[in-house]
């Protein structure tokens, strides 16, 4: 089988994540729940990981609140900034767990920029909706259906010249690519631990400029005497017993990407998806590529069947992702609401001669072409 799905979970997980994980079950307890060794040796854990974090995404530790998932993160972060029926910025090409806490929140959205791989016309629009006044801008550091790397540093200085906080999505870029928590000046960045972080599922990190408003209240084994949530990061934002064997596994991702150059690896990334694009394109399929974009590749097969087209693919032993990518803006965008994609996302570890045989696999699937795409 050759995985090539990392944009929904990198797989599979480096062996010091499993081993860390499998470690923490055995020796930890609950922490901030008691003074003894095991509770002490958890709180301890989940303080060096919120270290290892802040190294990587340049931020204090007491930024740094886990949540369970990059979605978790982003509700947290929206709520806190866009009120009931306020307006608020996107771009063309954001996912569900942006535009669905927007919806329930009755929000007036205003998308901008619609155009695949044109930063121009990105920033153009975000320029022009911000003079609209809205009450925050959340957007997406990469489409997770195409890939687009839009220009997150300049969305992030316009903001800040107009005054309008704002939320990142790093659902698709965190330990794929380097972020700066400090020099963007984001109020929040929200990103999932088991994608490009390669931690393990449950786990994510919302990077906080602002205290969040939470969306749980509980125990947090601190000011335990008082009914309000204390007013300090992170225990404002974590209630409850944290996932301690998952943020465990989370620790040893964050070892390991810290160890990398990620520059590096966004660019052998994205030259492995103009690659597949590029064979795919010589099969007369229609593929969506640009210049400025990330390590996935999305195309439609010859039917625009979709989902028919990931199952040859799987039979063949391929494992991509068809369908909507619960981002239908990002479709809209793109003319491809009514058929979805297929996709290809590349992780750190995957290898040239994996997209070569994909790009054979998908000639006989697609076209009956055998031809080695080398």
């Amino acid at each position: 089988m050759i995985y090539l799905d990392h944009g929904a979970t990198s797989w599979p997980k480096p062996a010091a994540v499993s081993l860390a994980v499998s470690r923490s079950i055995a020796q930890h307890g609950n922490p901030g729940r008691g003074g003894y060794p095991a509770a002490m040796a958890s709180s301890r854990a989940l303080y060096h990981c919120r270290e290892l974090a802040s190294e990587l995404f340049h931020c204090l530790p007491e930024q740094v609140v886990f949540t369970m998932n990059c979605t978790h993160g982003l509700n947290m972060a929206i709520k806190t900034l866009i009120p009931p029926g306020g307006r608020v910025v996107i771009s063309g090409f954001e996912h569900n767990a942006v535009t669905r806490p927007l919806h329930a929140l009755g929000a007036e959205v205003v998308v901008a920029g619609r155009r695949l791989f044109d930063p121009a016309d990105t920033l153009e629009s975000f320029r022009e909706a911000l003079n609209t006044h809205p009450h925050g801008a959340v957007f997406t550091h990469v489409s997770n259906v195409f890939g687009y790397v839009l220009p997150v540093e300049e969305m992030a200085a316009l903001c800040r010249s107009y005054g309008v906080p704002f939320v990142v999505d790093a659902a698709q870029s965190a330990g794929s690519m380097p972020i700066d928590f400090s020099a963007l000046g984001a109020d929040f960045i929200a990103m999932p631990g088991h994608k490009g972080l390669r931690g393990p599922m449950g786990t994510g990190l919302l990077l906080c400029g602002r205290n969040p408003d939470p969306l749980m209240f509980g125990g947090t084994g601190s000011l335990s005497a008082q009914q309000q949530m204390p007013d300090f990061l992170p225990d404002l934002a974590e209630a409850g017993t944290a996932n301690v064997p998952g943020i465990a596994g989370l620790s040893a991702a964050l070892r390991l990407a810290g160890r990398l150059d990620l520059s590096a690896v966004s660019k052998r990334e994205a030259e492995l998806a103009h690659f597949a694009a590029q064979g795919l394109s010589r099969m007369g399929l229609k593929v969506f590529c640009g210049s400025h974009q990330g390590g996935v590749c999305s195309f439609l097969p010859p039917d625009s069947d979709c989902e028919k087209g990931a199952e040859q693919l799987s039979r063949l032993g391929f494992c991509l992702r068809a369908g909507l990518h619960c981002a239908p803006v990002a479709h809209e965008s793109a003319g491809t609401l009514q058929t979805g994609t297929l996709r290809l996302s590349c992780g750190p570890e995957t290898e040239l001669w994996e997209i070569r045989r994909f790009l054979q696999a998908a000639g006989k699937a697609f076209s009956g072409n055998r031809k080695n795409f080398s």
